[in-house]
């Protein structure tokens, strides 16, 4: 796999595995690793607990999306997202339109044994009432998590079994996209009743209007 590729994006709540499982899905497929949380920081010289502090949860939010707006390679990327970041109005739509979206999930009792020792992410500093504050937001995000993706399941599994079922997904999610966006702006541009190459013949009608086929290029490019 060369390094232009379809972006992939993995949203969920913190403390499912997006990081530790991207890094690797990363290195399979040659693609650069990004946590967006880490490249806020490092834009900013301060942790995310200090920009919560310091600036405030509203413009750490209006980083996140300048960040995926402009602020990481538009192919060949994985991007780990902050748990809020999926969140926002707007960003999952935005996040569809770059690349592939999986969203990691775990029990709620995985998430807290997880984050009990993570000290930046402010919404769920330890102290008092941190399971009931983690729960709460849980309960917040977690209609907008079922519709973000496709489900990938981190729980009680070992890393390389959750990253091979990435791959596997990402492959098939990815040949999708570019039937969707790419090849449908390239034959729409030119007004072509047919895009001709070897490989299987699928019928398009309602992803590209006016187009009556699409002769798919080679379905295992990705693979």
């Amino acid at each position: 796999m060369n390094s232009v590729g379809v972006n992939l994006y993995l949203v969920g709540f913190p403390g499912t595995g997006k990081s530790t499982v991207g890094r690797q899905v990363a290195k399979q497929l040659n693609f650069e690793f990004f946590d967006s949380d880490h490249e806020i920081e490092r834009l900013l010289g301060k942790s995310v607990a200090d920009i919560f502090t310091q600036d405030g949860e509203l413009v750490f939010r209006d980083w996140e999306r300048r960040y995926i707006d402009r602020e990481h390679p538009v192919h060949g990327s994985v991007v780990a997202c902050g748990g809020g970041l999926a969140i926002m109005d707007g960003m999952l739509e935005k996040l569809r339109s770059k690349g592939v979206v999986l969203c990691f999930h775990a029990s709620l009792e995985t998430i807290i044994d997880r984050t009990a020792r993570g000290v930046h992410r402010p919404l769920m500093q330890s102290g008092d009432g941190r399971e009931k504050r983690i729960r709460e937001l849980y309960r917040r995000r977690e209609e907008a998590y079922s519709r973000a993706g496709t489900m990938i399941l981190t729980d009680y599994r070992p890393l390389l079994e959750i990253t091979l079922h990435v791959l596997r997904v990402y492959r098939c999610e990815a040949a999708k996209w570019i039937l969707q966006h790419l090849w449908a702006r390239r034959v729409c541009r030119h007004g072509l009743d047919m895009a001709c190459s070897a490989g299987k013949q699928t019928q398009v009608g309602k992803v590209f209007p006016g187009v009556r086929t699409l002769v798919v290029l080679s379905v295992n490019y990705w693979s």
